[in-house]
């Protein structure tokens, strides 16, 4: 079956996301060679912000519908941060390109897609989420019988049994798995500027 695109995500009839996880790439590759073509006559901060609007922001676009697939589906995002990085810092292609990542603090495809999914809980957890997102999870606490009495006081999200990987990556499995994760300090802020921060800050020392 010839896949379909909604909201600029194309999906394959088994949603394996290939189809446009090759999209995305083609067309970042496409704007890299364009950059690097003038990367030459603007400075780093230039440069920076050129990726960063024509390259992450494509590849962090509906990127939480990747979440749990194969790593070897969502390598080639990963090459694209890396030739990004290079753009960037004005590295040639033997260069290595981790301490450039590092300097960036960049997050690595994997850590984008679960800041994602824990920004949409930021949002559900401080009421500022649509209601069909909110209703999409349940915390512990709100459980019925003797184990709520164990989790009054948590701030979890209930994990709900899935007989398949796949159904893992429904948003009301993988929102509450990338969000019990987090340390706990985390759950308790408020303001969504300084929880951007520290989650960014937490995931780049995950990876």
């Amino acid at each position: 079956m010839k896949p379909v695109r909604d909201l600029g995500v194309h999906l394959d009839s088994e949603l394996t996301m290939k189809t446009h996880i090759s999209k995305v790439v083609r067309y970042c590759y496409h704007q890299l060679r364009r950059n690097r073509q003038v990367r030459r006559f603007v400075g780093h901060g230039v440069a920076q912000q050129m990726v960063s609007a024509l390259i992450l922001s494509r590849l962090d676009y509906c990127n939480s519908v990747l979440f749990r697939l194969p790593w070897s589906t969502i390598q080639p995002l990963q090459r694209v941060m890396n030739a990004a990085a290079r753009v960037i810092m004005n590295l040639s292609l033997r260069d290595h390109v981790k301490p450039a990542l590092m300097e960036l603090h960049g997050l690595p495809v994997e850590q984008r897609i679960a800041y994602k999914l824990c920004l949409f809980m930021h949002h559900i957890h401080t009421g500022q989420a649509p209601q069909y997102l909110s209703d999409c999870v349940s915390t512990v606490s709100a459980l019925s019988g003797r184990y709520r009495l164990r989790s009054t006081g948590s701030v979890d999200y209930v994990l709900p049994r899935t007989r398949t990987r796949f159904g893992e990556r429904g948003f009301s499995y993988c929102g509450p798995a990338a969000w019990n994760t987090l340390p706990s300090e985390l759950h308790d802020i408020t303001d969504t500027g300084t929880f951007r921060k520290r989650l960014k800050s937490v995931l780049f020392h995950r990876a």
